[in-house]
């Protein structure tokens, strides 16, 4: 105990050094979003962890069409999962495909081409359970001429989203006539309310309309499939003057849309799907819409002005807890830049990223990879918030992994190994998912331990141990299991039969992926810290894989990517990707494998011939946080500020990566653990911003942060 005290206080004192108190309303605030203009990719969310509300121009979800290929007007939280039926009583076990590894036969759940009755059970587990589009909320608008206003018609575009107060006030024209909007959401419950003032409400010209979509079954789901062959069925279960309720019930799930509204309207189903709010003689309307499971009991809608106060406060409770990083006294050119992005990334991940559940890449705004998350993703969604002095936002997420305890032990035993091996592509149940690529990924498995550690860190009890360590000791065991010896080379491998980070490599021929060795290194340690924390006795087993765990592969005094490809850096495949060799020290401290010289030559290769045109958003971020820790503070500044398509950040602050993929949360969320590592340093540091360059014009201020291990 007295070596945490110790602990404790030389992390506190670290944090110190680096504090000055900050106008947090102004540094945020500078950061508003203005939008001035129909830009499909400068859609606007607002949300508060578990649900999330993407808007249009006009405030609502009004052209969902025009933006679909942008950042879509998505309505969806962690509980709304449907499944379709599985009339053909697929088995999991068909999607199974045996290997030989270790010199014993195991399975693997993968996606490849084989018979047409694998091939559909492998896509129907895919597919399901999905993340649905709950609704559409968007407006009518009536021309003079009778038709329905288009994009094009929308004029005169102001549009703010403030982010202090998490209200996004909408202004814009239609022939002329001035619409303004206020658009809120609350911060407890599934529930948006907006504000219209308008004359074309009293004109009947202005009505707000709730269409709600199929989901697609499809890789992306953009909320846009408005016909399907299912037997889906939206009715108003509940009207009066003043409120209706609208039933929707799926295949596997069914759910509520609650609207109130102040005053008069009539309320109609107009299509199969489609419902519509008409005022009577106001110029003014005030609606609240909450989305619910018809299993949960809703005591009250709240009104637009508690939803409003709701959000004001609630956001203000946000940005005045944790850490704050101010730039503002900084000279650098990019200085601006980089605080707009840490900014906008705070935003985003407090919205999307702070459920129940690990989120999915493209959080609550809509589906990628069919809206299932990918727990070697959840690091770079959460281990942000322990630094940022958040812990509570990723505690938030760690039940999920009790609920899934049980099928990841289920898993490691299928494939004859000890403890829980963790998922990869996965749902809200802990569900495994057919991959080709995924099934053989590693590098998640450590996760868990992190997790754990930074919560350890920021509460330093025998509580906090007591809570984590059968997960932490269960992910310790699967990984020396995992770990195959060679009586011949007298080490401990990992593979064949893996995929590493960067996943370019053929599951079956590879072995010894560099970063992953150190992860394992790291994260053996860090469990017989816990052990011994508890005092326990140390497992033989995790000691004798860490006294003889092969050492990180090295050809002409550089890292490889893996052991098995002598050709890492000669091969131009091998040189797309993820750099995750840099990861072996940057998102992991010092291990006892690493030689900082052989890891400074790496950096120095991989930095001159990457193919950075074919990397991923969080690719850059773990660059920096290479270059930080091998103290070339400029290069990490470079690596954030790379001129490459997938370190793009929108005008609204998300990572966009390509048209497949227009928001990426594992970018913010990295950029953010980055920028702590840069401010409070690392373990064994003493200096102040020890990430940026000294010369004169980075002047960082923080507060609040805590150092990375």
């Amino acid at each position: 105990m007295k070596k945490n005290l110790i602990i404790t206080a030389f992390l506190f004192s670290i944090t110190m050094i680096g504090q000055q108190k900050i106008d947090r309303k102004a540094l945020v605030t500078r950061h508003n979003v203005k939008i001035t203009s129909i830009d499909t990719l400068a859609s606007l969310s607002i949300g508060n962890g578990t649900f999330a509300f993407t808007v249009d121009a006009t405030g609502l979800q009004t052209f969902p069409e025009k933006y679909q290929k942008g950042v879509p007007l998505g309505t969806q939280s962690e509980w709304g999962w449907d499944s379709y039926p599985n009339t053909n009583n697929y088995k999991f076990s068909e999607t199974l495909k045996d290997y030989n590894q270790y010199g014993k036969t195991i399975t693997y759940s993968v996606q490849e081409k084989a018979t047409p009755r694998k091939n559909e059970a492998v896509n129907w587990f895919r597919q399901n359970s999905h993340l649905l589009q709950l609704g559409n909320l968007g407006f009518e608008i009536t021309k003079k001429d009778g038709s329905l206003a288009q994009p094009k018609d929308i004029q005169f575009i102001d549009q703010t989203l403030n982010l202090w107060t998490g209200e996004i006030e909408s202004s814009f024209k239609v022939e002329g006539v001035s619409v303004k909007v206020s658009t809120v959401s609350h911060q407890e419950k599934d529930a948006i309310g907006v504000k219209v003032e308008s004359d074309l409400l009293q004109q009947g010209r202005l009505k707000i309309r709730l269409k709600i979509p199929f989901p697609t079954g499809e890789w992306a789901d953009y909320g846009t499939k408005w016909e399907g062959t299912q037997n889906y069925k939206s009715d108003i279960s509940k009207s009066s003057k003043t409120s209706a309720v609208v039933t929707h019930v799926m295949d596997s799930i069914s759910y509520n849309i609650h609207l109130k509204w102040k005053g008069n309207a009539e309320f109609k189903k107009t299509g199969a799907h489609y419902f519509v709010v008409t005022p009577s003689k106001t110029k003014t309307l005030e609606l609240s819409c909450l989305f619910a499971q018809t299993t949960k009991k809703i005591a009250e809608i709240p009104a637009f002005t508690d939803i409003q106060s709701n959000s004001i406060s609630g956001w203000k409770k946000f940005w005045e807890s944790g850490a704050a990083v101010d730039f503002s006294d900084c000279t650098n050119s990019r200085a601006n830049e980089l605080e707009r992005r840490v900014v906008l990334s705070q935003y985003l991940t407090k919205i999307q990223c702070t459920g129940k559940n690990p989120p999915q890449e493209t959080g609550l705004t809509y589906n990628s990879w069919f809206g299932k998350p990918h727990l070697e993703m959840h690091w770079w969604h959460g281990v942000h918030f322990a630094l940022w002095g958040r812990s509570e936002l990723l505690e938030k997420s760690m039940p999920w992994y009790q609920n899934a305890f049980d099928k990841a032990k289920k898993l490691a035993e299928r494939q004859g190994f000890k403890g829980a091996r963790w998922q990869k592509m996965t749902d809200t149940e802990g569900n495994e998912s057919p991959s080709s690529i995924g099934a053989f990924l590693i590098w998640q498995q450590p996760h868990f331990i992190t997790y754990a550690e930074l919560l350890y860190r920021d509460a330093p009890t025998p509580a906090t141990l007591e809570k984590y360590k059968e997960r932490v000791f269960a992910t310790a065991d699967f990984m020396a299991s995992f770990a195959h010896y060679d009586a011949e080379k007298k080490r401990y491998f990992l593979g064949p039969g893996v995929i590493p980070a960067q996943e370019r490599f053929k599951a079956i021929e590879t072995f010894n992926p560099t970063y992953e060795l150190a992860y394992w290194n790291w994260a053996l340690n860090t469990a017989l810290a816990w052990k011994k924390r508890l005092n326990e006795p140390a497992p033989k087993e995790w000691q004798d894989v860490l006294a003889h765990l092969s050492p990180l592969p090295v050809a002409d005094n550089v890292y490889l990517a893996t052991e098995s490809a002598k050709d890492s850096y000669t091969n131009p495949e091998f040189k797309t990707d993820h750099p995750s060799v840099l990861g072996t020290f940057g998102m992991l401290p010092e291990t006892t494998l690493l030689d900082k010289k052989i890891m400074k030559n790496t950096f120095d290769l991989v930095w001159d011939t990457w193919s950075w045109d074919k990397t991923w958003g969080w690719d850059f971020p773990m660059t920096a946080m290479s270059a930080a820790r091998l103290q070339m503070p400029e290069k990490a500044i470079d690596a954030l500020f790379m001129n490459v398509v997938t370190n793009t950040y929108l005008k609204n602050g998300h990572n966009y990566q390509s048209e497949r993929l227009t928001l990426y949360l594992p970018g913010n969320g990295g950029l953010l653990t980055t920028i702590a590592m840069m401010c409070a340093g690392w373990d064994g540091t003493t200096e102040n911003n020890p990430g940026f360059p000294k010369d004169g014009t980075w002047k960082v201020k923080w507060e609040g942060l805590k150092p990375m291990p």
